[in-house]
C-alpha cells in the first residue's frame, strides 16, 4: 500500500511552484491556442482544448511532491485595442512553471515573426 499524501506538503508545493502571468499577442486567439497545444505536446505534456471556449489544458505526470501537474492557457480577443489577444497562463509544477515561461517567450517570438 502506498503512503498517504501529506496535503500540507502538497499545498505548500503548489504555492511554491505556482506560475501565473498575463501577456498580449497580435495573434488571433485560435492561433494562440493551437500553438499552445502543439508546443506543450512537443515538451512532453498532454494538452488540448478545455471544455470552456478559449481555454487549453496542460497535464503532466509527477513533478517533485506533486503527483500530477496541470495548467491552463486562456486567450481572449480584442482586449484593449482591436486585434490584441490577452493570453493568461496559470499552472503549478517544478518543471511546468519554467516550461510555461518558455512558452510565453516562444509565443512572443512567433508573434514578432508574423508581423
Amino acid at each position: 500500500m502506498t503512503e498517504p499524501l501529506d496535503r500540507t506538503a502538497i499545498n505548500d508545493e503548489l504555492i511554491r511552484t505556482a506560475f501565473q502571468k498575463k501577456a498580449v499577442s497580435k495573434l488571433a486567439p485560435n492561433l494562440v491556442l493551437e500553438f499552445a497545444i502543439e508546443w506543450f505536446k512537443e515538451q512532453g505534456y498532454r494538452s488540448g482544448r478545455a471544455s470552456r471556449p478559449g481555454h487549453v489544458f496542460v497535464m503532466g505526470g509527477q513533478e517533485g511532491l506533486l503527483p500530477r501537474v496541470t495548467g491552463e492557457i486562456a486567450a481572449r480577443a480584442d482586449v484593449g485595442k482591436p486585434g490584441t489577444t490577452l493570453v493568461t497562463v496559470d499552472c503549478a509544477g517544478e518543471r511546468l512553471g519554467p516550461t510555461m515561461a518558455e512558452f510565453l517567450k516562444a509565443l512572443r517570438a512567433r508573434g514578432r515573426a508574423t508581423n
